[in-house]
């Protein structure tokens, strides 16, 4: 199982939020990319980032911090938060970005899926799937909508996608561990590659999550912050 440091952007910062509440927020690190590439020497294979200034508005606002990231990394980085048009998506990928999430757009249009996945490919287009009591939430969390994450799921299966980060919105940031009934069952019923978002911070919830088939990864992000767990504990409970 994969381990994916999470570094999330907010007003050129790398914050975390407290379920997904803007007015919530922490701040770590005034260098983004500067944190990306201190999980990378520390031995992340991947980095998570999340422009939430994109999400919450729409439009991305981070692009040239993303860019410092790609460029000065070794190792791949997948990205969320803003991506809510072929143009946009086309733009990360081309800048380099290994993989980018769609989230919203993934229920408002799903013209879009279809057309980044014949364009680029399942590995590099991931569907986003935020849920608060398993209803979809979606424009950075502020909206819940009344559709099933499940549902949400099994149809972005159907139009070709392969893999989904799944995020409790309730066990964002609160270090409470995940929600592993909620996470097994989206992984047995969608049947796709599942990385796990939101609660993980302790070597016992990585080990929980390690045992659930189909959950390919995690993504780990306050308790890294607040060393609650360290990055190299993280990655061998991961690799068992």
């Amino acid at each position: 199982m994969l381990i994916f440091p999470a570094v999330d952007i907010k007003d050129g910062r790398c914050v975390r939020l407290v379920q997904g509440k803007k007015d919530e927020v922490t701040i770590y690190s005034q260098d983004p990319a500067g944190m990306a590439r201190e999980w990378e020497r520390q031995g992340a294979e991947w980095v998570h980032v999340v422009d939430l200034d994109g999400a919450f508005s729409g439009v991305p606002r981070n692009r040239e911090i993303i860019k410092n990231m790609v460029q000065s990394l070794s190792i791949p980085l997948q990205l969320g938060g803003g991506i809510r048009d072929l143009m946009v998506a086309s733009g990360y990928l081309e800048l380099g970005v290994s993989r980018i999430i769609i989230g919203t757009s993934a229920l408002d249009n799903r013209r879009l899926v279809t057309s980044l996945l014949e364009e680029f490919g399942p590995e590099r287009i991931i569907v986003g799937i935020d849920a608060r009591d398993g209803l979809v939430a979606i424009r950075g969390w502020e909206d819940v909508t009344t559709v099933k994450a499940l549902d949400l799921a099994l149809e972005m299966k159907v139009l070709g996608v392969k893999r989904i980060v799944y995020t409790d919105i309730s066990r964002d940031g609160v270090l409470q561990g995940p929600n592993i009934p909620a996470i097994q069952a989206m992984s047995e019923g969608a049947g796709l590659a599942v990385i796990a978002s939101g609660g993980v911070s302790t070597i016992d919830d990585i080990a929980s999550l390690r045992e659930i088939p189909g959950v390919e990864g995690a993504i780990v992000g306050k308790a890294l912050y607040e060393g609650r767990l360290t990055l190299e504990a993280a990655l061998k409970a991961a690799r068992n």
